[in-house]
């Protein structure tokens, strides 16, 4: 899998301006919580790059003010861990924990 760090303003608003083109991942992570480390390694499991979806990683505890702009500017409540999909620059999906699953993820980006 092959996720592009999330760190800053300026990246936040150029992934939300390509998901008009086509849908992205964002992966809200807490390098601090077992069950995060466990969804983000489900996740990793069962990837296919076939799946045409650009994966965004953020590291909420070392980027937590980025954390809180994802969820102001796209109306979602702040989880963690949390997978949100972005297309046409809104929020179509979004989930936390366990229920992280890649083919939920895979059938919203296509959708």
């Amino acid at each position: 899998m092959n996720w592009l760090e999330l760190s800053n303003e300026s990246q936040l608003n150029e992934l939300i301006k390509d998901s008009q083109n086509s849908p992205v991942l964002i992966f809200k992570h807490s390098t601090r919580c077992s069950i995060s480390s466990m969804a983000i390694n489900r996740l990793e499991r069962a990837w296919k790059d076939e799946a045409n979806l650009k994966a965004y990683y953020l590291d909420l505890i070392k980027y937590r003010d980025i954390s809180n702009l994802v969820a102001s500017k796209l109306g979602v409540e702040h989880q963690s861990p949390q997978a949100i999909i972005i297309k046409d620059g809104k929020a179509i999906y979004n989930n936390s924990h366990m229920a992280i699953a890649f083919d939920e993820l895979e059938g919203a980006a296509k959708s």
